[in-house]
């Protein structure tokens, strides 16, 4: 019962986010509760609850100084060269603007951070896309896509909970995994020229100094649906200049605002430094993120704005995006909270685990990569590698499958892991780009599925899997 009522659930929500009958706030608040209630287990809403927001809150601490940090870092232009390189590779071709921000999103990606990762790209390519009328759901699904196969990091997180799970060394586990990992970034590639060329072919040849006619806000447009109007601020204007000031000059486009009040040319290289040192001490884990995030929010602000008014002006200038992305992640704990503390999350993992047929056993590789996508879309990645995982190692284990072949398939789905209602970075994406979140799921959820199966199929021919 507990099975079917937990795919009741997501299906549910999927649903109606998706039709745009509720917001992803409302719908990850009140669907849980509504179940938590069906199950007979209303009296103890309020502890799941509770025990979600407990697992969560460093994830929304987070994403919040993490959102205040790099926000400040755009508004004193330390990302300016990037774009203008960006810029400088796409011009006004919506196909090379497609794959930059493809090659972009895998870069950042490096630094094993997905919100980080989508705070950059979105930043550096939104103002080309709002400018050239393009799809941002083409930009949405095409950075979180190459994002979720650079996940796969040793320091992003799956590869280091596989070998913990399954006390193995993460090297051994990732570094047979890049020839197929290689072809999954180089298929999201391939994907961005494709969609990119769809977007050339609607919009036509343009040039940056042109006014762009289209509509303000297109949003799924390429690869198929149909465009959006664009949301309406209480004042009546288009809610789509938050953010840092983009503007144009005489020279042609510039993407951010070349001469806008909040630049700190002098600060650079300091600003540079610090934001070397804040990523290299979150890849050797000198603290924990929050943390590192947290102190480097208020050394970037002190030392660019001394003045305490312009400092209470960069936080309240990103505060619609701090307070949106930390309401999802509570909202979502509150899904997560309930998924766990009923035992549907368990009755769905075991459901699906039993399911595999015993003359399935000697392929458990190939089990583990192709549950790896429904499992890591609808839970997080600690419920899939600390409690599928073990499962599915000791079901290939007694028929002669090593745990290294199960740990490697078991990374294959993070192509779309990364497009999940848990994962909080997500809402970064969404929200940056003002895209509604239905819209990018369903846009991207096939692209990355696709993806996930390239790798899978890459590893099984190279042997890996």
């Amino acid at each position: 019962m507990l099975t079917i009522l937990g795919f009741v659930m997501i299906a549910t929500f999927l649903v109606l986010i998706m039709m745009k009958k509720m917001s992803p706030i409302a719908a990850l608040v009140l669907i849980p509760a509504l179940f938590c209630v069906l199950v007979g287990q209303g009296a103890k809403l309020g502890d799941y609850v509770l025990e979600g927001v407990g697992n969560l809150a460093p994830t929304a601490a987070m994403l919040m100084f993490a959102i205040v940090y790099f926000g400040v870092m755009i508004d004193v232009g330390l990302f300016d060269p990037v774009v203008r390189g960006i810029l400088r590779f796409c011009k006004a071709d919506p196909m090379r603007i497609v794959v930059g921000t493809a090659v972009l999103a895998a870069i950042v990606s490096l630094d094993g951070d997905g919100s980080t990762t989508f705070m950059i790209t979105v930043s550096a390519m939104y103002p080309l896309y709002k400018r050239l009328g393009m799809s941002l759901v083409v930009m949405t699904g095409v950075a979180a896509t190459a994002n979720g196969v650079m996940n796969t990091l040793p320091w992003g997180g799956p590869t280091a909970r596989a070998a913990t799970a399954l006390k193995l060394d993460a090297a051994d586990i990732f570094v047979p995994m890049i020839p197929a990992l290689a072809v999954g970034l180089v298929f999201v590639f391939v994907l961005a020229y494709v969609l990119g060329r769809r977007e050339r072919k609607r919009l036509g040849c343009l040039t940056l100094d042109e006014v762009v006619e289209a509509p303000a806000e297109v949003l799924v447009t390429a690869g198929g649906g149909g465009g959006e109007e664009p949301r309406k601020s209480p004042g009546g204007g288009d809610d789509t200049d938050a953010g840092p000031a983009y503007a144009a000059d005489g020279e042609g486009f510039q993407g951010l605002d070349p001469n806008r009040a909040t630049l700190r040319p002098k600060l650079y290289w300091f600003n540079a430094g610090l934001t070397v040192v804040l990523l290299a001490s979150m890849i050797t884990e000198l603290l924990p993120i929050p943390v590192l995030f947290l102190i480097g929010a208020a050394l970037a602000l002190t030392v660019n704005y001394p003045n305490m008014a312009d400092q209470k002006a960069r936080v309240a200038a990103h505060a619609d995006n701090v307070l949106n992305v930390a309401g999802m992640v509570f909202a979502a704990a509150v899904f997560t909270g309930v998924l766990t503390g009923t035992g549907m999350v368990k009755h769905m993992a075991d459901w699906l685990v039993g399911a595999v047929p015993d003359a399935m056993g000697p392929h458990m590789a190939l089990v583990t990569g192709l549950l790896s996508l429904p499992l890591t879309y609808f839970m997080s990645n600690d419920g899939f590698y600390f409690g599928v995982l073990p499962v599915l190692a000791e079901a290939g284990a007694a028929h002669g499958v090593s745990s290294l072949e199960i740990a490697r398939a078991s990374l294959v789905g993070q192509a779309l892991h990364m497009s999940s209602p848990l994962v909080p970075a997500v809402y970064v994406l969404v929200g940056m780009a003002k895209v509604e979140f239905g819209d990018h799921t369903r846009f991207t959820v096939k692209w990355a599925a696709l993806t996930s199966l390239v790798v899978l199929g890459a590893g099984i021919l190279f042997g890996i899997i």
